[in-house]
């Protein structure tokens, strides 16, 4: 009986999800963020880190940087890539956090290290390199800046 009720509330983890990313992905944030934060609570760790894009850059909620490190952390501590990324700019800039320059290497090689996501977020990375200070010197922070 706990099988099946545990099933049910990753589906329904997953359903909130889904819809909340489809309203987050068509720029509609205050509909988005009460679904994402349902299926964040419960576990969600993709909700966790949308919802912590939502409050770093103040997408339908106030922009609050100790949430979205919080958010971020709860979903890089369940291996998103995406969100050990963003964790390890925080460190770097001290951003919801003091800033931890070990730290910020610990997360950002974890996430270059993904096997599903870590070259994307590479080669993004190498991409933006020539838009901005920020990419070059998280390359610099990783010894991958060539």
């Amino acid at each position: 009986m706990l099988i099946v009720g545990l099933g049910a509330n990753a589906q329904s983890a997953d359903k909130l999800y889904e819809e909340g990313k489809k309203l987050y992905d068509q720029e509609l944030y205050k509909e988005a963020v009460p679904k994402l934060q349902a299926a964040a609570d419960k576990g969600h760790y993709k909700a966790q880190y949308r919802l912590g894009r939502c409050y770093d850059k103040g997408d339908g909620v106030k922009e609050n940087d100790q949430k979205a490190f919080e958010l971020y952390l709860k979903s890089a501590k369940q291996d998103y890539a995406k969100a050990m990324y963003q964790l390890g700019r925080c460190y770097m800039k001290g951003k919801g956090v003091a800033a931890n320059q070990e730290e910020a290497k610990k997360w950002l090689k974890r996430a270059i290290s993904d096997i599903k996501h870590g070259d994307e977020i590479l080669k993004d990375l190498r991409k933006a390199k020539a838009d901005g200070e920020e990419a070059t010197k998280i390359l610099t922070l990783l010894g991958k800046n060539k």
